[in-house]
């Protein structure tokens, strides 16, 4: 820490030459802020959709972007185009698979959400049998373990050119879910109790659908899949601070920051080789979770 701390001075001072700067600067801080970035981020999306399916197990990948996103990035990787293209490919694939959910959930009477999210099932199913299919034919040597890896996801490839590319619209997101936390808590009413309050439900829907879709898609494109996290955090942040969303989204995002930097710190130490994230997550995020939920059993709501 301390030496983190005079390498900081120094650089204010102009002395950018040294190796510890080159650790500092160019490799951890891009860790560090992505990790942060994509915690909030991911906790945020989970969240939304969570109040909004009235489900507390529904996860940001619900409508099928987490399986579209990675679509996406799988075969920029087999055409071994670079990291912008990529980012813009697996974020653009994301965006589809979602217009293809709502699309087919619409009906005269607009979108049911059981019919939302029983969309979300079959198109995830078709992107992953789709995913599966192009990893079937890349290539075993070259393409496939790097594919592979990247689905694990990873900060190691974190650079602030992937930070600025992906990070406007996460953040956006963020904001959007932010300022319209109290409306959360009228979503995940029942349909009358929600309609009675004279909000506009199918376009505030949309919004969070938007916004939390946003968010996963630019997480995905970014450092792969990272899973536990959109799903663990909101539950700890409810038995923190209770159901109101008001409260539970500003806490949601400090601890889904935290704990991402958390796992990134232990990816890279606990080993001589730098583990997946969505390998720790699992490992410490389901004992976290069955105890937490054996703990606050009667407070959950």
């Amino acid at each position: 820490m301390i030496e983190v701390i005079n390498t900081l001075f120094d650089a204010a001072k102009g002395n950018r030459d040294s190796q510890n700067y080159s650790i500092v600067i160019n490799l951890r801080a891009p860790r560090i802020i992505m990790a942060i970035i994509v915690g909030a981020g991911l906790t945020c999306a989970g969240n939304a959709f969570q109040s909004l399916f009235s489900n507390p197990l529904a996860t940001p990948d619900v409508l099928g972007v987490t399986s579209g996103t990675c679509v996406g990035a799988i075969i920029a990787i087999i055409m071994s185009m670079g990291i912008m293209e990529t980012q813009l490919l697996a974020l653009t694939f994301g965006l589809f698979s979602v217009w293809i959910t709502m699309v087919l959930a619409r009906d005269r009477n607009g979108q049911s959400v059981v019919f939302l999210v029983l969309a979300g099932v079959i198109i995830s199913a078709l992107f992953n049998a789709v995913g599966s299919l192009l990893k079937y034919t890349a290539d075993p040597l070259d393409k496939l373990p790097a594919i592979t890896y990247w689905l694990m996801g990873s900060f190691t490839s974190a650079s602030y050119k992937k930070i600025m590319i992906g990070s406007p619209l996460i953040l956006s997101g963020i904001a959007v879910i932010y300022l319209m936390r109290w409306k959360l808590n009228i979503l995940s009413l029942s349909s009358d109790e929600a309609r009675a309050s004279g909000m506009n439900l199918k376009t505030t829907r949309l919004i969070f659908v938007l916004a939390a879709t946003v968010i996963t898609a630019s997480c995905v494109s970014m450092c792969g899949q990272v899973g536990w996290i959109g799903l663990l955090i909101p539950h700890c942040s409810r038995m923190l601070v209770g159901s109101n969303n008001r409260y539970v989204v500003p806490v949601g995002i400090s601890i889904g920051a935290s704990f991402m930097i958390i796992i990134d710190t232990f990816s890279r130490s606990i080993s001589v080789i730098e583990l997946p994230l969505s390998i720790l997550t699992a490992i410490i995020g389901a004992p976290v979770f069955i105890s937490l939920l054996k703990r606050n059993r009667g407070s959950l709501h």
